[in-house]
Parts: structure tokens; sequence; C-alpha cells
């Protein structure tokens, strides 16, 4: 299996678990995420989706995923997922994922973006998130 599809199920699920088997963890005030305000459409539905984010070092290997949504806020598209330096010190991020050329318009649509660690717990590896942040965009055509 390609490293982007098993790095996004892998993403997929610990967010699925952490969603339904712990309370969302509050970040710490040195921690967060942010959203550009614009992000990129392609013609063959490549979104790139940026912003900027601050964590600090954990245990485990931390990640920034990010999603999309549009006409329906329930459907939310995963845009790409990335491995996340956690040294205090803000960093840029992009993500990049493809989803139906039809899918998505040019115009305002709804980003979701998390900063995640893969914290090492038994049984099982445990989703911890740093910062998780929502908010309106602009799709621009490109």
């Amino acid at each position: 299996m390609p490293v982007r599809p098993a790095l996004a199920t892998a993403l997929g699920a610990a967010a699925l678990l952490g969603a339904l088997a712990a309370p969302a963890a509050v970040a710490a005030p040195a921690e967060s995420v942010t959203v550009d305000a614009t992000a990129r459409l392609a013609a063959d539905g490549t979104v790139t989706l940026s912003g900027t984010y601050r964590c600090l070092p954990g245990s485990g290997p931390v990640f920034v995923s990010s999603s999309v949504s549009q006409a329906d806020p329930r459907v939310r598209h995963g845009i790409g997922g990335g491995a996340a330096h956690c040294d205090g010190a803000e960093h840029r991020w992009e993500n990049s994922g493809k989803v139906s050329s039809e899918t998505l318009k040019a115009g305002t649509a709804h980003v979701q973006a998390n900063v995640m660690e893969l914290r090492p717990g038994a049984p099982l590896i445990v989703p911890v998130f740093h910062a998780t942040e929502e908010q309106d965009i602009t799709l621009v055509a490109s």
C-alpha cells in the first residue's frame, strides 16, 4: 500500500478511536494550529490546505491532519496529513489531497485541522490532540 493512503488510513482510524474512546484533551496554552484563509483547488480535485502549528514535545509521533467540507457539513473529506515537529516553535504545515473533481467547487468551505500525537499506551496507541481549529475558508481555483 502506498505511504500516503496508509498514513491517511492510520490517522483516520486514530482520530475515530480518539473520538470514541477518550474525552477531548484541552491543548496547552503554548500549543495551537491555524488554517490559512484561502486554499487551492486544482481542476483535477486536488485541494491544498495550509496554516501554522505550535506544539510541545510528546512521547510519540505527531501529525497535522486536515479535512474540508462544503455543501453538507456532515460530509468531510480528508486532505492529507504530515509529520509535525514539536519543539514549541511555530512551523508551517501544508496538506494536499485529491477528491472527486465534482465534489468541491471554488467558494466558501469549512476546514478542520488537528495536531495529533499517537502516544504509546497499553495495549493500544492512544491519540492525543495537541490542538484543533475549525474555520471557514475560501477555495480558490488554481
